[in-house]
């Protein structure tokens, strides 16, 4: 499947012309390495590296999806490998209730 076609049955692009902007201006990272093609190929596996607004998001492939789906059916596609920093309010307020101090 092409990397813009996926990204945006993920939902991680609003649209497909603006998936196929964000790679063609050498955002995305596949495997390690950038791409500048919208048409390069992605299998169930591969990993991207994807700057967000915030932050870095990484994620594996774990499916290819068969539509733009809702948004549960194109989460369980992919699995996110950072995402102890997905929500650092989450850590803060793991960290007060087991009575550490907070700097």
């Amino acid at each position: 499947m092409r990397i813009d076609k996926l990204l945006w049955f993920l939902r991680l692009a609003a649209s497909r012309s603006f998936a196929q902007h964000w790679v063609q201006d050498g955002h995305i990272r596949l495997n390690g390495r950038r791409i500048e093609k919208p048409g390069t190929s992605i299998k169930a596996g591969d990993v991207l590296t994807l700057p967000m607004r915030s932050r870095v998001k990484v994620i594996e492939v774990a499916a290819l999806p068969a539509r733009r789906g809702p948004a549960e059916e194109a989460q369980s596609c992919y699995r996110v490998l950072d995402e102890r920093l997905a929500n650092p309010i989450a850590g803060e307020a793991q960290s007060q209730s087991s009575g550490d101090p907070i700097p």
